[in-house]
């Protein structure tokens, strides 16, 4: 199994979209912050200096991350990653970190963010391995689900 990753294209915000949606009504619930920012990526991501890559298998894409530039800094929330159903548990949510984590470094990125929750224990798990540390987490963050933060400083 060759899973290519591969940078935003006009033509997968549909799958941006839905990879995310099943995965946050399977574990949760879709915010309006949610909502927002996935039924416009291309403005509120794309636009504003972010990034989205798809994890792709054949023809097939099979997984998604988001780098969303962060208001008033140069840091960028690691955010709205998902994996098809189908295809969880071949590491392809490590192989999107992977590769996020080293286009960060190339683009001299100073820190990563990700907001979380602790019942997603295998993330957690996935983030520390990659060296995210938990740092307080402010009240009003964007996310009602989130109850922990991470950064990753280069």
């Amino acid at each position: 199994m060759t899973v290519e990753i591969i940078p935003f294209e006009q033509k997968y915000t549909t799958d941006f979209y839905n990879l995310n949606i099943e995965w946050l009504k399977s574990l949760f619930y879709v915010e309006p912050y949610d909502e927002m920012i996935l039924k416009n990526c291309e403005t509120h991501i794309i636009d504003q200096g972010g990034h989205i890559f798809f994890a792709k298998l054949n023809n097939d894409i099979v997984g998604t991350v988001a780098l969303m530039k962060m208001e008033g800094t140069n840091n960028f929330e690691l955010t709205k990653m998902a994996v098809s159903p189908t295809h969880r548990g071949f590491k392809i949510g490590q192989k999107l970190m992977h590769n996020v984590i080293h286009f960060a470094k190339t683009k001299q990125i100073p820190k990563l963010i990700i907001y979380s929750n602790r019942k997603l224990e295998n993330a957690i798990y996935v983030y520390k391995k990659y060296g995210f540390v938990e740092i307080p987490l402010e009240e009003n963050n964007h996310y009602e689900r989130a109850d922990i933060k991470m950064e990753l400083a280069f």
